[in-house]
């Protein structure tokens, strides 16, 4: 970070934190009002589905996928800067896309410029409230993610207002105005005094005295540090639940990108079909802090990734009420039962994969995690457009989204079950050989006591 200037949770912490969550509301929010542009993007480029689903899909993987990039960015310039730079590129972004041409312009500057210039600012936001908070870091959390429900909710009235009085491109045009907010939150973000960095920094080794290594094994060198393959390999725990949440995350965006377009096919009117999205950013308004306090308790930090996979198992058995039934008031509670599942899944997705990761290696572990998580995000919508464009027929989407979320929870949940079992096994068998040596040396063994907490248990449950 530059030189600091404000104390760690100081006054100013709580003026960052809601710079955060209105970050979050600009960036996260804004890629579930895109389904309501489907069809005007469809007629006016005479293109098919999954052509159109290309557009949501490069979007939302580049939101998450350059997260490494935006890592580098902070570690070299800060994430007051790192934030503005996104706000920037988002509002060019959006901007150019309203003079698009073809559909291919629109990828390049809707979907690539607008997506890193979001990842850029959301990232940058999450990562300076490590700085400012530390004992209330889990509250900053769940109050900052907040602002996503605020951009579920608010973002699809707005795009349906504009879309009726500009049409597209002049929705897009103002949305480039509207990005531009994400430059006034990340001046919010003053340097912060702290004896230490979040997470990350604590045990780094000192620096070394070997030359300065050339271009290509710099490269090298910032591309281990930031994509954790050595962790991909050794943890099983983490090998299980990155393939796990790829898997998920193929079924789990579409209901975003095409319910709004299903209820409009049924005969549900485009102004309600639209306020369907918003029912659901409602919801999460007041689900997702509640579910990130309850995941804080310590009474479930050895239960979190059964309460995540519960939620998957939930959002997969949802889908299967849009197959039932199209009526505007069925479609209707189907959202809030989808919000509740919805809410566990954000809450939990990052909690768990710090329960799983050592947190010096979680920044890195979290770049690759992004990173494989983008590559489902980025094929699932043009997988599900195919899929209609053969049939015709949108049940056909909401079973994909059915099958790959019960079949992720399904497999973590068995793999998981297996791991655990596999370490009890070893550490049964290494209790034993541990008790035939002291009892062969003639050594009394140390039963330690109940009230008193191994340093590993003590570390995990800190986090």
């Amino acid at each position: 970070m530059p030189q600091a200037q404000e104390l760690e949770e100081g006054s100013w912490a709580w003026l960052v934190l809601l710079a955060s969550m209105l970050s979050q509301a600009l960036t996260l929010g804004f890629p579930t009002c895109t389904g309501i542009f489907f069809t005007e993007l469809q007629k006016d480029f005479q293109a098919t589905n999954s052509e159109t689903s290309w557009f949501p899909s490069i979007l939302t993987a580049l939101l998450h996928a350059g997260g490494p990039l935006c890592s580098i960015l902070v570690d070299h310039f800060g994430c007051r800067q790192t934030v503005m730079l996104g706000g920037v590129l988002a509002s060019l972004g959006m901007v150019t896309s309203s003079f698009s041409r073809t559909l291919s312009q629109l990828y390049i500057t809707a979907g690539l410029i607008t997506g890193l210039g979001m990842c850029f600012s959301f990232q940058a936001s999450i990562t300076v409230l490590g700085y400012y908070f530390s004992r209330r870091r889990a509250l900053a959390n769940a109050l900052a993610s907040v602002g996503i429900s605020l951009g579920i909710t608010l973002w699809p009235l707005l795009s349906r207002y504009l879309l009726e009085e500009l049409g597209w491109r002049g929705t897009f045009f103002v949305f480039g105005g509207v990005l531009l907010h994400c430059c006034v939150c990340g001046a919010i973000l003053r340097p912060v005094t702290t004896t230490r960095a979040p997470g990350t920094k604590e045990n780094l080794p000192p620096p070394s005295k070997t030359p300065v290594p050339g271009c290509l094994a710099a490269c090298g060198q910032t591309f281990k540090r930031h994509l954790a393959f050595d962790v991909l390999v050794h943890n099983p725990s983490y090998r299980v639940y990155a393939l796990g949440v790829m898997w998920m995350v193929v079924g789990f965006p579409l209901p975003h990108v095409f319910l709004v377009p299903y209820a409009v096919r049924h005969g549900v009117d485009e102004n309600r079909a639209a306020l369907l999205i918003t029912i659901i950013g409602l919801s999460n308004i007041f689900m997702r802090p509640l579910a990130g306090l309850v995941a804080g308790q310590r009474r479930f930090a050895s239960h979190r990734k059964h309460l995540f996979i519960l939620a998957v198992l939930l959002n997969g058995l949802t889908n299967l009420v849009c197959v039932a039934s199209a009526d505007f008031h069925v479609l209707v509670g189907y959202c809030v039962v989808y919000s509740v599942s919805m809410s566990g899944i954000g809450a939990l997705l990052f909690q768990v994969l710090m329960d799983i990761v050592p947190m010096d290696r979680f920044s890195s572990a979290l770049g690759l995690f992004t990173i494989l998580e983008s590559i489902s995000i980025l094929i699932s919508p043009p997988i599900a457009g195919f899929l209609l464009d053969a049939t015709n027929n949108f049940a056909y989407i909401f079973y994909m989204s059915s099958f790959f979320l019960v079949s992720a929870a399904l497999f973590m949940g068995g793999s998981f079950c297996a791991l655990q079992k596999k370490e009890r096994r070893d550490r049964l068998k290494a209790e034993g050989t541990i008790t035939e040596t002291v009892t062969e040396k003639g050594l009394t063994l140390e039963v330690p006591s109940e009230n008193r907490l191994c340093p590993e248990i003590m570390y995990v449950t800190s986090v």
